[in-house]
């Protein structure tokens, strides 16, 4: 199966099956912020330590006008349906981009999308461990 990974499932320890992984450049830029924000340095220096590893594993998807059309797509969607699409912006992203390489979006957090769960095709790694 081919997926993009959601940032949740990037800082967890639950791995997805077999699957072929991609990332969203937006992903990159949540981590960066968690790294910013840890106000511990032993969980600041863990924070680091992961997005490394991340960072030398996956070429992220970056954010194109395609995508960016989508996005406003989902974000009009989710409007629409009495949401607040500022809330969740990065996560609309990575949906967007998951949308456009018409692949599933793996993610820990699925309650986040499911205002859009007719648009998006969203899974969590325990539903591929137990398929």
């Amino acid at each position: 199966m081919r997926a993009i990974l959601d940032t949740s499932v990037l800082i967890s320890d639950t791995a997805p099956g077999d699957v072929e992984a991609a990332i969203s450049v937006a992903s990159i830029a949540e981590l960066h912020f968690g790294v910013q924000v840890a106000a511990d340095p032993d969980e600041r220096a863990a924070r680091t330590q992961r997005l490394g590893a991340i960072e030398s594993t996956f070429d992220p998807l970056p954010v194109t006008a395609p995508i960016a059309r989508e996005w406003g797509r989902l974000a009009a969607a989710v409007t629409a349906r009495g949401g607040q699409p500022r809330r969740r912006a990065m996560d609309l992203v990575i949906a967007a981009t998951a949308n456009l390489h018409s692949v599933t979006l793996i993610t820990e957090n699925a309650s986040d999308f499911e205002i859009i769960q007719d648009l998006v095709d969203v899974r969590s790694p325990r539903q591929l461990h137990d398929s």
